[in-house]
């Protein structure tokens, strides 16, 4: 049922990918993400839905090559098939009419960025959209995300293109504009970044949300692993968010816990590279 349509290599890391399900298609929202497992005794992992083609049935995804599953979910080829994608979970983003709305991107929070961005600008704001990357040949959806906003901000690190600087110096350009009056703020992206966005936000008073991509394991609140502390009570990143008032997050101990099964997470990588590794060899021979 969940066969792979297309595959498209967006950067070195990063991969879109079409997949072909039809009961998630017909009711995702912006904001909402899916748990897919490769093979029957694989992992679970979360993913946006980038984009769905209700009448087609098929969802759209974009992952970063980081950890054994999407190393394994990208050796996949149009014509394979997942063993399971569970969804639409998650909240919806609240969408309305603001006023002016800044959505700010980085790296593969391009992907959740996208279709939360479009959506605002349907529902009749002016939506300024910062996409940022480390430099110029790492920035992803520059196109999409153009087509989805109002206005369309670059900035990289190394000032390959657009300002340079970080998406939070672009953001302070806007702040400190007087003819810009922003009603909120939406930062997806690495943690760090939206740390700082929340940190840059705060003082001014402007409400920011954030999308968190906590541990995730069953994606519907049974297992506990995605705990997040906002404004000092436990929530449940799958059920109570994804998204959450980046003001209230408790960004030390969230980083905390992000960092639990790196180790693990690094050798179930390296072992899964090795097996395929031998399988290439013994398949040479």
């Amino acid at each position: 049922m969940y066969k792979i349509l297309s595959k498209e290599k967006l950067a070195p890391v990063i991969t879109r990918m079409s997949v072909n399900a039809p009961h998630i298609a017909k009711k995702v929202k912006p904001g909402q993400f899916i748990i897919l497992r490769v093979t029957e005794e694989g992992e679970r992992i979360p993913l946006t839905v980038f984009a769905a083609d209700p009448a087609a049935g098929t969802i759209t995804i974009i992952y970063q090559i980081a950890g054994k599953t999407t190393t394994h979910l990208d050796t996949l080829e149009p014509g394979d098939t997942l063993a399971s994608v569970t969804g639409p979970l998650g909240n919806a983003t609240h969408i309305e009419k603001l006023g002016t709305v800044v959505s700010i991107s980085g790296g593969v929070g391009t992907a959740i960025g996208y279709p939360v961005t479009k959506a605002f600008k349907e529902a009749g704001n002016h939506v300024i959209a910062i996409l940022g990357a480390r430099s110029a040949d790492l920035l992803l959806l520059e196109d999409d995300m153009r087509a989805a906003s109002s206005e369309l901000l670059i900035c990289t690190d190394d000032g390959s293109k657009g300002l340079h600087g970080f998406v939070s110096t672009q953001l302070q350009l806007l702040i400190d504009d007087p003819a810009i009056n922003i009603d909120l703020v939406v930062a997806i992206g690495p943690l760090p970044m939206m740390r700082a966005i929340a940190n840059q936000t705060k003082p001014h008073g402007i409400k920011t949300i954030v999308s968190l991509d906590s541990i995730m394991i069953d994606g519907t609140g049974m297992c506990g692993g995605c705990r997040v502390e906002v404004g000092g009570q436990s929530k449940f990143a799958c059920v109570d968010g994804p998204e959450f008032d980046a003001h209230e997050v408790d960004w030390e101990t969230l980083a905390h816990r992000k960092q639990i099964f790196r180790e693990e997470e690094q050798l179930s990588k390296e072992r899964f590279e090795h097996q395929c590794r031998l399988g290439q060899k013994q398949g040479g021979k």
